[in-house]
């Protein structure tokens, strides 16, 4: 999915931290980071690793943005462009949208980070993958993930592949704003569990923003960020949602699946509820918690 080019991207809706000082490995030293890999690998919410790994920590102070991204032409010729340009258009997308069930949408932060950086949840590095802390209403996200995206876990790297990720994170803030989120602590995993089920919900939000992105209006021309998908675009997106199914990794690292450890839902699901996002352009479909199967 590519931008189009006159649009003009906000930075200011994005901080970039990095090489502005890095936050402390949790748990300080190879356990912590062990269980942070773990994590990534398995899907766990930082947040919950707290009591494991060290308690919370003060985000960074130092923060700035990435002037260099002006337009959707810089979207399209750099990562760091396209996660704000991305922003920009969730931000844009989500509160007309919820205005119309009645539902407020504060504007979340977005953090990009190189190596480590503090966050409401705790100090976090590279190994726990892109994520959204609830105690500081912000999405994290590491360039570099999205390599390890297509070296480790075998995704296109496509374009709405990258986007697809931060539309996903995007999505716990919406599930946060609507009363879900805390379901993923609930119940936290197995192949039906409250976990699965949550991040099953935000494959399928960032599906329908997919749907509407490129008629989403950029305020300063009224031009859509967005061109319109390609078959191209949706076989990126589903790359990316199959290569975190928590049985191809599972089976990556292990050898074999084991669901009762499931906290994201398999390959299949994974890209069924994007799909279903996608294809219905609905909220309403993507109750994942009523589903009575996923």
């Amino acid at each position: 999915m590519s931008f189009n080019d006159n649009v003009q991207l906000d930075p200011s809706q994005v901080q970039d931290r990095r090489g502005m000082g890095r936050g402390v490995k949790v748990g300080g030293g190879i356990g912590g980071g062990l269980i942070l890999l773990m994590a990534a690998l398995l899907g766990v919410n930082p947040a919950l690793l707290e009591g494991l790994t060290g308690g919370a920590s003060t985000p960074d102070q130092s923060q700035g943005t990435a002037p260099a991204c002006k337009t959707g032409a810089d979207a399209d010729a750099r990562l760091d462009c396209r996660i704000t340009g991305t922003v920009n258009s969730l931000n844009a997308f989500w509160p007309a949208y919820l205005k119309d069930y009645g539902v407020q949408y504060p504007q979340p932060k977005a953090v990009i980070f190189s190596g480590g950086t503090n966050t409401g949840c705790g100090a976090a590095t590279t190994a726990v993958g892109p994520f959204y802390c609830p105690t500081d209403t912000t999405a994290y996200f590491d360039p570099g993930f999205f390599q390890e995206l297509v070296d480790r876990f075998g995704s296109s790297g496509g374009p709405l592949a990258q986007e697809y990720v931060v539309a996903h994170e995007f999505g716990h803030h919406v599930q946060n704003l609507l009363g879900n989120l805390d379901r993923a602590q609930q119940d936290p995993q197995g192949p039906e569990s409250g976990s699965v089920r949550t991040e099953l919900q935000a494959d399928c939000y960032a599906g329908l923003w997919a749907k509407h992105a490129s008629s989403t209006p950029d305020p300063a021309t009224g031009q859509p960020y967005l061109e319109k998908l390609t078959q191209q675009d949706i076989n990126d997106a589903l790359s990316a949602a199959s290569s975190v199914g928590d049985d191809r990794i599972q089976k990556a690292a292990t050898g074999r699946v084991s669901p009762e450890g499931w906290t994201h839902g398999s390959s299949e699901e994974r890209q069924r509820w994007f799909a279903r996002g996608y294809q219905t352009g609905d909220i309403n479909q993507c109750d994942t918690f009523s589903a009575p199967s996923l």
